[in-house]
Order: structure tokens, then C-alpha cells, then sequence
């Protein structure tokens, strides 16, 4: 794809973010409040956006690859993140967060929509793929126990439980196990005009996530942070991708998503865990800014 053309498209993706920051500047709507908008999204968008992109898709056997490399980069970005973590000498709270922030991406909030819109349908259930079965699995299987571990909440990780009550999750077992069956139309066009909602709602939902908090006093973490997110963590992918994939819409996939900044969720888990949830906030903050650099970068690359 062109820079320009490239370009186009994180800007179409930052207008969105933009009313997001307006409507929390202005007043209109309170950082709060994207809570309730994610739960829509994650109980009803997402599984709906999901379901009506995997049903009729064309399902190779090479698509497998793409969650597999999902976790080839997560687990070289743990390794990383831990050395890095125990280099600085952060105390638990940190260290925990320092993993969940470094390792973990926004791979379905701005996967889904950047992939979509670099490459389409297919460009989409590829994200899909890598997002559930990547790095969403490896959030829940392998970085949530680390991070509970370190800050000594082991017992509250249930990771088959989670997966398996996860809508998004759901949803593509769903559309996997009915692929031979023939859904209404009525009923697809229904899930269709759903999963519409899904990009704009997603990104005005960062754009009110989006805020500073002690970022000034974190700036050196928060900088390790970024520079495993979104240095580190695409490289691996990149030359995994050229390794192993012979297929240049998965490669850029696999890139992609590598380069997405930290994951939001890592916020909630961060809550959970009793760890450094500033340090994470900053993390998401710093590295959504730097990504808008980092994914055409990373994209030119390929």
C-alpha cells in the first residue's frame, strides 16, 4: 500500500479518536463513561462484527500461522519485558504492570480497524484470528498469570473460565461451527448493521480513554514500555512474518499487530491484580500516540 494511501487511513482511524477527545474536553462525556460504551462493544459489537466476518469467510489451513507467530511475539516480548522489569529494579505493583503494558496490544480495538482497513474482509478475519486465538489467548493463558504471580494473586486466574466466557471467543466458535449451515440473510444483515458500529464506537472510546495521569514521573518506564510495545515486539513479527509466511496479507497482519500500542484491558487486569495502574494509563496514552508513527512505519517495512 502507498504511504500516502496508508497514511489516509490511520487518519481516517484518528478522526474517530479525535471526537472521542472532544467529547471529553467539552464535557459532553466523562472518561467514565467509556466504560459502558466497551461493555457494548465487547458483549455486542465485537461478537456481532466477528460472527458476520468469520461465517462466510474463505478459512485457509496457512491461517493458522498468524496466531501462532501471535504467540511467538508475545512470549519474546514476556522474556523481554521481565529482564527489562528486573533491570530496573521495579518493585511488584510495577513490575506486573510493566509486563501486562510492554507485551500486550490493542489488537482487537485497533487491529480490527486499521487491518480492515488496510486490506478489507480478508485483511480482517485475519486480525480476528490473531487477536482471539494470539494475543488475547496469551493475555489470558500466560501474561495474566505472570503478572498475578509477581504481584502474588495467583489464585484469582482462571484462565480456561475466561476464554471461554469471553463473547468475542464465543462468537468465533460460533461462526467456525456453523460455517455449513445456511443462516438467514435477514439475521446477517442484522449482525452486519451490528458490527458497523464496532470502528467508530472503538475509537471514540479511546479518544475518551485517553488521558495523562503522573506520566511526568514515569517517563522512563513508560518509555522502556513503548520501546518493547512498539520497537521490539514488530520486529519479532516482521521477521517471523519473513521467516515463515509466504502470504503478504497475513505478513502484514502479523506486523500490525506487534505495532499496536498497549492493550486497555491491561487496565482492568491491572485493577485486579493490585498493580500499577497509572504505570499502565501512561503506557496506553504514550504508546496510542506513538503508534500512529510506528504502524506506518512497521507497514513499509513489510
Amino acid at each position: 500500500m502507498p504511504l500516502g494511501e496508508l497514511l489516509g487511513v490511520i487518519a481516517t482511524i484518528l478522526g474517530y479518536v479525535a471526537i472521542g477527545v472532544a467529547l471529553r474536553v467539552t464535557g459532553v462525556l466523562k472518561p467514565e463513561d467509556a466504560k459502558p460504551l466497551n461493555a457494548v462493544l465487547l458483549n455486542v459489537g465485537l461478537p456481532a462484527l466477528v460472527f458476520s466476518s468469520v461465517h462466510g469467510a474463505k478459512i485457509e489451513r496457512s491461517l493458522a500461522l498468524v496466531p501462532a507467530l501471535a504467540w511467538v511475539v508475545a512470549l519474546v516480548g514476556l522474556a523481554a519485558a521481565l529482564l527489562l522489569a528486573r533491570v530496573l529494579k521495579l518493585p511488584p505493583a510495577a513490575a506486573g504492570a510493566f509486563v501486562l503494558a510492554a507485551v500486550f496490544g490493542n489488537t482487537g480495538y485497533i487491529g480490527y480497524p486499521v487491518a480492515h482497513a488496510l486490506l478489507g474482509e480478508p485483511g480482517l478475519v485475519r486480525a480476528i484470528f490473531s487477536d482471539i486465538f494470539g494475543n488475547t489467548l496469551a493475555m489470558i493463558a500466560v501474561g495474566a498469570l505472570v503478572a498475578a504471580r509477581i504481584a502474588r494473586h495467583e489464585a484469582d486466574v482462571r484462565p480456561l473460565k475466561e476464554i471461554v466466557t469471553f463473547p468475542p471467543f464465543v462468537a468465533l466458535a460460533l461462526a467456525l461451527a456453523t460455517r455449513g449451515v445456511d443462516v438467514p440473510i435477514a439475521f446477517m444483515d442484522w449482525l452486519g448493521a451490528l458490527g458497523r458500529i464496532v470502528v467508530p464506537l472503538i475509537m471514540i472510546s479511546v479518544g475518551l480513554s485517553l488521558r495523562p495521569r503522573k506520566l511526568k514521573d514515569q517517563a522512563g518506564v513508560v518509555a522502556a514500555v513503548a520501546a518493547v510495545k512498539l520497537v521490539v515486539l514488530p520486529l519479532v513479527g516482521l521477521l517471523a512474518a519473513r521467516l515463515i509466511l509466504r502470504d503478504e496479507a497475513s505478513a502484514r497482519v502479523v506486523v500490525l499487530e506487534a505495532s499496536v500500542p498497549t492493550m486497555m484491558m491491561a487496565v482492568i487486569m491491572g485493577h485486579r491484580f493490585d498493580l500499577d495502574t497509572d504505570l499502565i494509563a501512561s503506557a496506553v496514552l504514550v504508546t496510542t500516540v506513538v503508534s500512529v508513527v510506528a504502524i506506518p512505519v512497521w507497514q513499509m517495512l513489510v
